[in-house]
């Protein structure tokens, strides 16, 4: 994958199918996520996606509805929405149930994500990821090796959510780039 000049602006979200209204249920569980998610995707047009395809592009696709927007060619885009999860093995009751290298882990992809640190997202232990059932670790990577290979540098970077409900990690971060 390619960034195009155009691409100012990269928003991370995760692939959380309770992010689908079908999957939300009657209550908001949660509410925080959904929030920084909102926020994240504000002031954003001509968004292009890069998601896993299971869970994450149909979940894009509904974030980019709810706001009124279409899916735009990624040469056309001038934002990138990435829509990936961490580990899913970061408790007990979690999907992969506990896996003590699951919070390191993570913890790399935070710190990247909040530093807007792509040389670290590029090189993403894709194999550990999924032992990991980091299901986002190869959109992460690919997002990581996009900004490089595009020669631009990451401006700033917000990381305004963190957290693993159900023992999954999920984030919603946002890259604006030089």
């Amino acid at each position: 994958m390619r960034l195009s000049a155009s691409v100012a602006s990269v928003v991370v979200v995760p692939a959380a199918p309770l992010l689908l209204p079908e999957h939300a249920g009657r209550a908001d569980v949660v509410p925080g996520l959904r929030a920084a998610v909102r926020r994240a995707l504000e002031g954003l047009h001509d968004v292009a996606v890069l998601a896993e395809p299971a869970w994450g592009e149909p979940v894009a696709a509904h974030l980019l509805r709810d706001i009124g927007l279409l899916e735009a060619p990624l040469g056309e885009a001038g934002a990138l929405l990435v829509a990936g999860d961490g580990s899913a093995r970061r408790g007990e009751k979690a999907p992969g149930h506990l896996d003590e290298r699951a919070a390191p882990y993570d913890a790399v992809v935070e710190e990247a994500l909040r530093e807007g640190d792509a040389v670290t997202l590029a090189s993403l232990d894709l194999d550990l990821g999924a032992e990991l059932l980091a299901a986002g670790a190869p959109v992460l990577r690919a997002l990581g090796d996009a900004v490089l290979a595009s020669g631009r540098a990451v401006q700033t970077a917000d990381l305004a959510y963190a957290d693993d409900p159900f023992g999954v990690r999920y984030w919603v971060a946002r890259w604006d780039l030089a």
